[in-house]
């Protein structure tokens, strides 16, 4: 399931990316969690929406056609998968520019 989350922030990031895609992957012992961060240098997401795009169906750009975009349940998916399974956080973090993404899991001492 965690493959999933990954392939969904990484799918969102490629969609919406200008040129470059980062991925991050860090554990902090001290903190007993792993961190997965996804930022891309795109539009970004518009502060007033960041709650919206992990609700089902939830699609920012009208401009997208049902062939090119998703479907909308990517980050939502992400969220309950992260949130409910794995007891961990998934959020967007400020960037100066484009999307970023974290992810928080709890590492297996804290499980």
């Amino acid at each position: 399931m965690l493959a999933r989350v990954l392939g969904n922030l990484l799918d969102n990031a490629e969609r919406h990316a200008t040129s470059t895609i980062t991925i991050r992957l860090t554990h902090h012992p001290d903190q007993h969690q792993a961190v997965l961060e996804v930022c891309d240098d795109g539009p970004g997401i518009p502060p007033q929406y960041r709650t919206h795009v992990f609700e089902r169906f939830t699609r920012l750009d009208d401009a997208r056609t049902q062939d090119s975009g998703g479907a909308g349940l990517g980050l939502a998916l992400a969220q309950h998968i992260t949130t409910t399974l794995h007891h961990g956080t998934l959020r967007i973090t400020d960037s100066p520019h484009g999307a970023h993404l974290t992810v928080c899991l709890p590492t297996a001492a804290d499980t």
